[in-house]
Parts: C-alpha cells; structure tokens; sequence
C-alpha cells in the first residue's frame, strides 16, 4: 500500500507541473482560451464540420503531413514549444518503450495532425486546446470556464442546460465537440486504423472528461469502455512532453516510415 500511495502522489505532483495556466488575460495563452471559449459555438462547428468533413483541400501521405508541422508552435501549450514532430516522437517513443501494440505507437504518431488545419487558414482557436460538447452546458472544469460568458450560445436557454440538445448518455457520438484538430483528423483516419486508435484521437484533447468526468452524464457505455484508452495515452501525451529531450528525427524516420505504410496509403485525403 505504501509503493502504490508513493506512485499516486508522484503522479499528482508530476501532473502539476503540467498545463499551469497563466490568469491574466494579457498572457497569450489566456488570450488564446477566451477567444476559444467566445466563438466556439454550435453552429461554427456544425459549419465547419460541413466544410472539412468532405476531405476535399488536399491529397498527401501521412508522413508529409507530419513534416509540414514541423514549423507549428501550438499557442495553446504551456508546456512545450518544440516543433510538432518532436512531441509527436516523444509521445511515439514513450508508448512504443512500454511496448504497447503497434496501432497504439501509430497514434502517438499522428494524433496532432489534424493541426495542419492551421496550414488550410484556420486560426488556432479553431483548431488547438482542450475540447469540450457545444449545445448544452459548459462544465467549470473546462479550463478558464468563466471566458464563456461572452459565447452567443450562453443566450440560447435550450443549450444551457445540463443537457442542452443531447438526451442521457446518448454517447459522444451524438455530441457535437468544439471544432478542432481532434474532430477533423478523426475524419481523416478513422477507416485506415482501429477503433481504439480513432477513439483516442478524437476525444484526446476533453481535457474536462478524462481528468474530471466532468460529463459523465452525456456517456454511455461504450464511451466508458473507450475512455479507458483514452486516459492511458494521455500519460504519454502529456507527460513525454521534455524541452531536453531532443529525438533524432533521421534516425527513426525508417521505423516509422514502415509504421505509416501498414495502416496508410501512400496518400490520403484531407
């Protein structure tokens, strides 16, 4: 019992060294959150949906993608300010030495690539930061939860409400998320790799729900399952995360070169 509460209260300091966010809305960070939190209404995401869901802006292969990242600094991060397929590696990396199945290393791989929404003109409030359902009430365990007063949704009474549009665990998959990276990659992969893979890249960002189940009441069972996998790859999202720890790109670029072919094509929609 000793070793087990030794290894809980490592985790709950090493998890405070992560995501501390800066109060005053002069920060950039606090800037970015309250223009999230303004305009990330229901109808902005049912719109983008309608536009991106399509796959329609451009055909390329996995590992172009990634490398177009490479110059993207996520605004939304407190944590880290390497290029994209630093983090992407470090996540990569850390799943892989635990010896996780291959579709679990894959989706540290990718899980950030739908940031190349930025790349299309899409600002980052659109596209970066914790998600979180539009169309019923907003948890205050969403970070910086006072910066929604100013949504145009917090005027609509029906979206107000516990739960809003949605009925008792209907599932996520009835519930319209904040649009972002997470969502648009989702369309993106889902029919190239497993249904864990796809589940975890989808709500890997619902900060509210897998650190506080903060919507449990929208869940229903399968989700509960899913979450499972979910709260296991955000050890390794979050906590890979080392300004230090530099990986040598050319050196595993072969690796996962042939872990990108067993899943993609050589090119795929966007």
């Amino acid at each position: 019992m000793k070793h087990i509460s030794l290894i809980l209260l490592c985790n709950i300091m090493l998890f405070a060294e992560f995501r501390e966010y800066p109060e005053h809305i002069g920060s950039s960070i606090a800037q970015f959150y309250y223009e999230n939190h303004s305009k990330q209404t229901l109808d902005f995401v049912l719109q983008k949906k309608s536009s991106y869901i399509g796959k329609t802006r451009k055909a390329m292969g996995v590992w172009q993608t990634l490398e177009l990242l490479n110059e993207l600094v996520d605004e939304s991060d407190p944590d880290l300010d390497l290029p994209q397929i630093q983090h992407a590696m470090q996540t990569a990396e850390a799943i892989r030495n635990d010896g996780h199945p291959r579709w679990f290393v894959l989706t540290g791989l990718i899980h950030d690539l739908g940031k190349i929404l930025c790349l299309f003109g899409e600002p980052q409030w659109a596209v970066v930061g914790d998600t979180f359902p539009v169309g019923c009430a907003y948890s205050k365990k969403n970070v910086y939860p006072s910066y929604f007063k100013d949504n145009p949704d917090t005027k609509i009474t029906q979206y107000q409400t516990q739960y809003g549009i949605y009925t008792p665990h209907c599932g996520l998959h009835n519930v319209h998320m904040s649009w972002g990276h997470d969502e648009y990659l989702y369309h993106v992969v889902k029919d190239y790799i497993p249904s864990e893979a796809a589940y975890v890249i989808r709500y890997h960002s619902f900060y509210a729900q897998h650190q506080h189940a903060a919507y449990d009441h929208l869940l229903n069972e399968y989700d509960q399952q899913m979450f499972a996998w979910v709260k296991l790859f955000q050890k390794y999202d979050l906590y890979s995360k080392d300004q230090h720890n530099n990986i040598n790109v050319a050196q595993l670029t072969p690796y996962y070169k042939d872990l990108i072919d067993e899943f993609f094509p050589n090119q795929i929609n966007w």
